[in-house]
């Protein structure tokens, strides 16, 4: 492990609190030290009050924030001389110390302290930085990882029993730390959970904690319990798209609410999962206790869904009753899984937590494998895990519920996703909380957007091979398939019938009704098992009820596809899958209105652009905006009893009417 440490880019902060806004940054930068929010960090800074009195302030990570990001305003200032008050206390319940922290912080508008506030407090340095190294986690999780902390670090740390987080930690560190301490001190190791390090100035506390955590590095690679390679061969047969949204909606029938599942099926993954003791080094318990609030304490291995949840209810039947006050089970599906052919599938009630699970596991199967190979893997006690996972801070957001986006663990595939209606589609998707699968035959649809809710696939929809590998795609990235936007279509020049060819007719209709079909039957078993019931919006055209001259391909393949949705939904309806279509009408911010086009349509009427533009009875343009809101709309709560209906977007047409 190397500092990252750059004395041009430290010369950018002037203050200790800027300064600590660097170093943190350092270590999230690097994903063995910390992890999605892991990990704290904090400064003591003398500061005048609004009284001209000096105060000893701890600036401390505030809760949610990640250290990779960090800026000054995600510490939260908080009067030193009661935390330390706080310390000497002999009982403090958490919510009672989450209250006497933020009544306490300088900033009313800071975010809450973190709840390792006091063990910051009490620990007599100014700059203190903690991270869950997964090397020195590495270590600790063995049988005898107390001894091997010893050999690595003697008496440069002090090393301290699990204590779970909160008051107890501070409490048990404020004794035995200040006890155990002397001149050579240079960090804390606190076991099963991570590592601390201090000093006089950021660059110090921070530097100390790379050669502290390089030491437990070296150790491994001494003791060869550092290089995990998979074996040479894996297997690597290919799972059915089906067979894995199937899985997901076996997941979500059990955590009673739709998820996001996303395989992973690297080396890594498949050789982990493949191991003959799976069965047994992964059944111990997750790598650090905070882990579980986000992975459970065990994976599933294998797809018994059921079984899995049966054995979490018996966990919580017997642990529950240690508890210091009720608790409220959570869900009992699973948050990872792990298969022999699928590798590594991370579970989220969003894209960005199966993400999340998806990398801290991946981080456990190294700790899990290196702490085998120096000797056996052991975590905590399933008591430890489940007080961190029923903790009472953690039910307290659960009583608090609130509101989620209305397609929260749903899956949506919208063709002709680069521009105009079908990226609009994107967007108003995204905004209601689904993961969203893009295809376009444009290659920019990749690079559409960069976050974890959406992939972008070139996809050529006249070619079913092409559908068939983007389905595959979506799948693996997602589980399934929830919602289906029938977008993609092409608008050729103006030509009367006399004057069409077949070619270009037929090229219209491949696009705007046979691609479609496909997409329908292929996506038609995906749809079937989406949890809330499957949805399908087709973009039509107001030249389907009220067609115009020298459009005869393009209005003949859009009242075919309306037809094709209206037999879909006599078909469908028993699957509890809608199909509805929109008839939008002279949206000129898409793809099919080229200059070329639109001077045409207008110079037919004889308007100018502007005139032909809000050529509707309302005189208003339409928007690919408005197009797409009006389809997300269509496959949510609002619309659950409507289905083959053919709506306008069209600003009212005289025809049409």
């Amino acid at each position: 492990m190397k500092s990252l440490w750059n004395d041009g880019e430290a010369s950018a902060y002037t203050t200790d609190l800027g300064l600590r806004v660097y170093t943190s940054r350092l270590l999230g930068r690097d994903r063995s030290l910390v992890l999605h929010g892991g990990g704290n960090t904090s400064v003591k800074i003398i500061e005048n009050n609004l009284l001209g009195k000096s105060e000893d302030i701890l600036y401390v990570k505030g809760s949610g924030w990640d250290l990779e990001t960090i800026a000054e305003a995600g510490f939260a200032p908080v009067r030193m001389a009661h935390l330390l008050k706080l310390a000497n206390l002999s009982v403090l319940s958490d919510s009672q110390m989450v209250n006497e922290l933020k009544t306490h912080m300088t900033k009313a508008n800071a975010p809450a302290p973190s709840v390792e506030t006091i063990l910051h407090a009490i620990l007599p340095y100014k700059f203190v930085d903690h991270t869950h190294a997964d090397a020195v986690i590495s270590v600790t999780n063995t049988a005898n990882g107390w001894e091997r902390i010893q050999e690595i670090y003697g008496e440069d740390v002090v090393i301290i029993p699990y204590v779970m987080p909160g008051f107890d930690l501070a409490r048990v560190c404020a004794e035995k730390f200040l006890q155990e301490k002397s001149d050579r001190t240079i960090g804390m190791v606190l076991m099963n959970h991570g590592i601390f390090s201090f000093g006089g100035t950021a660059q110090e506390s921070y530097e100390l904690m790379i050669e502290l955590v390089d030491r437990a590095e070296v150790y491994l690679q001494k003791h060869d319990a550092w290089e995990v390679l998979p074996p040479n061969s894996l297997m690597r047969e290919r799972e059915s798209r089906l067979e894995i949204a199937k899985l997901r909606t076996e997941v979500a029938q059990i955590a009673k609410s739709p998820v996001i599942l996303s395989s992973h099926a690297n080396a890594q993954s498949l050789a982990f999962a493949q191991r003959e003791d799976v069965n047994i080094i992964s059944q111990q318990g997750c790598a650090t206790p905070d882990h579980v609030i986000r992975t459970k304490r065990l994976p599933l291995v294998g797809r018994d869904v059921k079984a899995y949840a049966k054995a979490y209810c018996d966990y919580f039947a017997a642990e529950s009753p240690q508890s210091a006050q009720p608790v409220t089970m959570l869900d009992p599906a699973p948050r990872v899984i792990l298969d022999r052919q699928l590798g590594l599938v991370s579970i989220g009630k969003s894209a960005q937590d199966a993400q999340i699970v998806a990398d801290i596991y991946e981080h456990t199967m190294e700790i899990i494998q290196r702490s085998q190979l120096l000797g056996g893997y052991q975590a905590l006690s399933a008591s430890d895990i489940f007080a961190v996972e029923y903790w009472e801070l953690e039910q307290a957001k659960l009583k608090k519920g609130g509101s989620i986006p209305a397609f929260t663990g749903e899956i949506a595939l919208v063709t002709g996703a680069a521009s105009g209606i079908g990226k609009a589609c994107v967007d108003s998707l995204l905004k209601r909380g689904a993961a969203v699968v893009g295809l376009d035959i444009n290659p920019e649809i990749e690079s559409l957007y960069n976050r974890s809710d959406f992939v972008g696939v070139t996809c050529d929809v006249s070619d079913e091979a092409a559908i068939a590998h983007a389905l595959d795609q979506a799948v693996t990235a997602f589980g399934g398939l929830d919602i289906l936007i029938l977008n993609a279509g092409i608008f050729p020049s103006g030509c009367r019938i006399e004057n069409l060819d077949t070619a270009t007719w037929q090229k219209v209709m491949q696009i705007n009704l046979e691609a479609n079909l496909v997409l329908m039957r292929e996506c038609y078993p995906l749809l079937k098992l989406a949890p809330k019931g499957g949805r399908v919006v087709a973009i039509g055209s107001k030249n389907v009820p009220a067609p115009g001259p020298a459009a005869a391909a393009y209005s003949a393949s859009k009242a075919a596809l309306t037809q094709l949705m209206r037999v879909a939904a006599l078909e469908w309806s028993g699957d509890r899958i809608r199909v509805n279509t929109l008839h939008p009408n002279a949206v000129f911010d898409t793809g099919i209105w080229t200059e070329e086009v639109l001077n045409s349509r207008a110079k037919h009427y004889g308007l100018s652009v502007e005139e032909y533009k809000t050529n509707n009875l309302l005189k208003v343009e339409v928007t690919s905006h408005h197009v797409a809101e009006l389809a997300a709309e269509m496959c949510g709560s609002l619309f659950a009893c409507t289905t083959a209906a053919q709506v306008p977007v069209d600003g009212g047409n005289d025809r049409v009417i």
